[in-house]
């Protein structure tokens, strides 16, 4: 008789063999530019979490973009009421600027709808590859009126072909009416040969006297190879005694295939072991490997697994606990039909479908792509 790991391994061939099957049937999509729009409905088979739907919209004129994301959730009375919106517009003001605004909408008690939050942004480049971008969040006060929470500063130069330098600022209300820097990110890119390139990224914070702590610090290379990309990325951060110490690893492999198949690995290697003390050194914490794959008729699939140890027996190795699957069959009508599965796998091997979404989108490939993050619902249920 085969054992549990075996079953595992049996059941999810089985569930890929029929995910393949049902892509197998999909048909050629065209598509209008300049604008798209897409709906899906998403919800809970299991019935716990409340369902939820989504309209997008997406409009483009002489450089003149305006998203409008809206979310719906079921009410007690079974029909669906507005729960949040999101406008985006963003405007090519000349050669080198681009100003972009988001407004964030919730609703109140009586069902309107209520500013929560906007968004300016104005991004500024030169032809030799520097850019300013000027970052202003502001909030509606008790009266409505909006006030900056938020200002955040990035300036990038480049050094050299392939080699830049990012200073950001993020400036923070300070409780007196005005804004004071609070963190500190600086990141440099360096290509030291035409297929290498080192990184680093620190991130520092405000002691509130005038100085600054370094809290984390990411540092690694990027290699390419005739196969794809290799990253290894090593996140430090301050120890017991203040100096900064290797407490995570993620080594990222990138590849595309010759038949148009493109794959990504990415191994997790933690300090914070579940169900084991912090002091045995990196230990492998979780594995995330997507494969996505297209076909002649212009349909696209993309399926993710997570595996991670058990808590209860960390020395058993890794195994599978989630899988999201995306399909997308395009439409002879130019309209795709879009699926998308997060399936959950309990400790007996056994699969459970946890938050499906489906909709339909004119938008052109390969830009369709079905958000499997949980939901407003979905969200609340796990609080």
């Amino acid at each position: 008789m085969p054992d549990n790991r075996q079953m595992r391994a049996m059941r999810f061939s089985l569930f890929i063999a029929l995910f393949a099957l049902a892509l197998a049937a999909s048909v050629s999509v065209a598509q209008e530019s300049g604008s798209w729009s897409s709906s899906s409905q998403q919800g809970d088979p299991n019935g716990a979490a409340n369902p939820y739907r989504t309209s997008t919209t997406h409009t483009e004129v002489n450089g003149h973009i305006i998203d409008k994301t809206i979310v719906e959730v079921r009410g007690p009375d079974g029909r669906y009421v507005p729960y949040s919106q999101t406008e985006r517009e963003s405007v090519k003001v000349n050669d080198s600027t681009t100003r972009t605004t988001e407004r964030n909408y919730g609703t109140d008690a009586n069902g309107q709808r209520v500013l929560t939050q906007q968004t300016h942004e104005e991004k500024k480049t030169s032809p030799g590859g520097d850019s300013n971008v000027v970052r202003t969040v502001s909030n509606p006060d008790a009266n409505g009126s909006l006030q900056v929470v938020q200002q955040t500063l990035v300036n990038t130069k480049q050094i050299a072909p392939g080699s830049t330098d990012t200073n950001t600022t993020v400036m923070s209300a300070n409780g007196s009416g005005g804004l004071s820097p609070s963190v500190r990110i600086e990141e440099h890119q360096r290509q030291t040969d035409p297929k290498t390139t080192q990184f680093t990224k620190s991130t520092s914070l405000n002691d509130g006297s005038g100085g600054w702590n370094v809290s984390e610090v990411r540092q690694g290379t990027m290699k390419q190879d005739a196969g794809g990309t290799n990253k290894d990325e090593s996140v430090l951060r301050p120890d017991a005694d203040g100096k900064l110490a290797v407490v995570e690893r993620t080594v990222t492999r990138q590849g595309d295939s010759a038949s148009g198949e493109k794959s990504d690995t990415t191994e997790t290697y933690s300090t914070n072991v579940p169900g084991q003390a912090g002091d045995e050194g990196l230990k492998l914490v979780k594995r995330e490997s997507t494969v996505e794959r297209k076909n002649a008729s212009g349909g696209h699939s993309t399926i993710q697994q997570v595996e991670r140890p058990d808590p209860g027996d960390p020395t058993a190795g890794l195994h599978l606990t989630q899988q999201a699957i995306d399909i997308v069959r395009p439409g002879s009508n130019g309209v795709a039909q879009q699926t998308s599965t997060i399936v959950t796998t309990d400790a007996n091997g056994n699969t459970n479908a946890v938050w499906v979404d489906m909709g339909r989108s004119n938008q052109p490939p390969p830009s369709i792509k079905v958000d499997t993050a949980p939901g407003p619902a979905a969200a609340a249920k796990k609080k």
